[in-house]
């Protein structure tokens, strides 16, 4: 049986790609338009969601908190100006390294010393990462749907029981 943590990143990654979907029905303004919300647009969302990503990628394959982050954060400024392909793109190619990385680790639940320069230490392993990584992409796509409302568009259903009937 695949390990839970994996089955959630794979729907992390689905439902990621079924909003970009959305969005690409939608006027290709809505990616980069100002909208009143707890980000400025919906390409800020999709950079801060990558960022994270990317920041727990490079945790759990051997740097620091801190240089992950910064390392991380360098690419703000490009990720919120691409466009929503480009962005695609960019998220199939962290994907791609992540789930191999994840298919090479022999024990995913072996533990990590986190040492966060904001919050402090914390022990936790891969799977929790992973699981983490999912659920903070899940809230911030909610975010998401939000800000598609109030510029009068529906965003899709991308919640993990719907995953699950694609996943057969």
């Amino acid at each position: 049986m695949k390990h839970p943590a994996l089955k959630m990143y794979d729907y992390h990654i689905w439902a990621n790609e079924v909003i970009m979907d959305r969005l690409k029905e939608l006027p290709e303004d809505i990616f980069h338009k100002e909208i009143q919300s707890g980000f400025s647009s919906v390409s800020e969302v999709f950079a801060h969601i990558y960022i994270t990503d990317n920041t727990w990628f490079e945790v759990v394959t051997g740097k620091s908190m801190e240089q992950a982050m910064i390392s991380s954060n360098e690419q703000r400024e490009q990720l919120i100006r691409k466009n929503l392909d480009e962005m695609k793109e960019i998220y199939q190619g962290l994907s791609e390294k992540f789930k191999t990385f994840i298919n090479n680790e022999e024990d995913i639940d072996k533990l990590l010393l986190v040492d966060n320069p904001y919050a402090g230490k914390l022990e936790t392993s891969i799977s929790e990462t992973i699981l983490h990584i999912a659920t903070h992409g899940a809230y911030h796509r909610g975010n998401i749907a939000t800000m598609l409302r109030q510029v009068g568009h529906t965003s899709v259903m991308q919640d993990y029981g719907l995953y699950l009937y694609h996943a057969k």
